[in-house]
């Protein structure tokens, strides 16, 4: 068999790796952006700064710095925004305000993964956060999302039950797409039902645009959206990111990442887009030896990633109107079939430590709860929850290091 030419394989690798990543999540992200105030086109729109932002950073990371740096949409930052739903306006509860209320929420988070890269400290005090009461946090946000596949075979059984049977037996055979492809037997759902029932769909919203939204600041937005949509991103996707880069042979250059990813979801926050941030668990695909042998030509696995990104972005608005004419609990079964592997994580580092539990599941039931005190959001008063418990429990003791 003749060999490939040079490039083929990375550029492969990184097709794939956008595929993967774009698909087995975009169900979450427009779930994140509808619950916390957009319309359909402001959460296409959302979806398609995302694409557009994270392509381009993949392409500048990768190209400046001869690495397979990948960089990904927050997807537990999205599903966080889905646990919490609208925040409040800048003046009331108006359903029209709590989207700019959100929008300036991004700002603020773009903000501070800058000021990570300009001002170390800040880096050093979310990282003193201990990771099982970050993790739990995470995953009570994640639990009533995972739930959706499971209600979703009682309400609608006929359009669910195919999404979940190809997703498990694909995670047997391949799992890294078991997600994309029960996205495919979705796709597949929505398209027989339009035809059993003769639907129409508009040309018009197939087109991707771009819908800007003036932002506000609030309290409610900046403590109960902003710092656990911050924290979140930087313990579940950067600080992982690095790892897994490093396992890899690569030392990812932290202060760069950080002021690209942070002028990315600066630039895509007023169209929508929540933050951008180093790919996790989808790096493996780019930077492992599968993309090339050779570790000095996998940097365009980076670049594939990000040019697919972009194109991927070109049909943001096809994939938000799948999402829109879809039956009841199908798309919803998707993302929570998308974050098994999240929530199973999370929950696994959250009580790994016997000497964390405690504080730990108290901050997994607040988080999971979902109340709001005070207009802030079951996720902040989560972390709180969870690092007094851990402070009373540990009052007096001396550290046995």
């Amino acid at each position: 068999m003749p060999e490939a030419a040079p490039l083929t394989r990375p550029i492969l690798a990184g097709i794939v790796t956008a595929l993967v990543g774009f698909t087995s999540s975009f169900a979450v992200v427009l779930a994140g952006l509808t619950a916390v105030g957009a319309s359909p086109a402001q959460a296409a729109s959302g979806l398609l700064a995302a694409s557009i932002t994270m392509g381009l950073a993949c392409v500048v990371l990768a190209w400046r710095y001869r690495m397979p740096i990948t960089v990904a949409w927050s997807t537990p930052g999205a599903a966080l925004l889905a646990a919490t739903g609208a925040v409040e306006g800048a003046t009331s509860a108006a359903a029209d305000e709590r989207w700019p209320a959100a929008v300036g929420a991004f700002l603020v988070v773009a903000a501070l993964i800058l000021l990570t890269a300009l001002w170390p400290a800040l880096g050093d005090l979310v990282a003193r956060i201990p990771s099982s009461i970050a993790q739990a946090m995470l995953a009570g946000v994640l639990l009533p999302l995972c739930l959706a596949p499971i209600t979703g075979l009682v309400e609608n059984p006929w359009g669910v039950a195919p999404v979940v049977l190809t997703w498990l037996i694909v995670a047997r055979l391949a799992p890294r797409w078991a997600v994309p492809l029960a996205f495919v037997a979705a796709t597949v759902v929505v398209t027989v039902e339009l035809i059993r029932e003769g639907a129409s769909v508009d040309a018009g919203i197939l087109l991707p645009r771009l819908e800007l939204t003036a932002p506000t600041f609030t309290v409610g937005a900046l403590v109960g959206l902003a710092l656990p949509l911050f924290i979140v991103t930087m313990a579940s996707q950067n600080v992982p990111g690095i790892a897994i880069m490093r396992s890899f042979g690569y030392e990812v250059p932290w202060r760069p990442s950080m002021l690209v990813t942070g002028v990315g979801t600066a630039l895509g926050a007023t169209a929508g887009g929540h933050a951008i941030n180093l790919a996790a668990i989808s790096a493996a695909l780019a930077a492992s030896p599968d993309a090339d042998p050779d570790p000095k030509r996998r940097w365009v696995a980076g670049v594939s990633t990000g040019v697919s990104y972009l194109l991927l972005g070109g049909c943001s608005a096809a994939f938000a109107a799948l999402v829109l004419l879809a039956p009841h609990a199908v798309i919803p079964a998707v993302a929570g079939l998308a974050l098994f592997a999240a929530f199973g994580s999370a929950v696994q580092q959250a009580i790994d430590d016997p000497s964390e539990r405690l504080p730990a599941v108290v901050a997994f039931l607040v988080a999971a709860s979902g109340v709001s005190l005070l207009g802030v959001s079951a996720a902040f008063w989560a972390l709180v929850a969870g690092l007094l418990v851990r402070t009373i429990l540990r009052a007096g003791r001396r550290d046995p290091r």
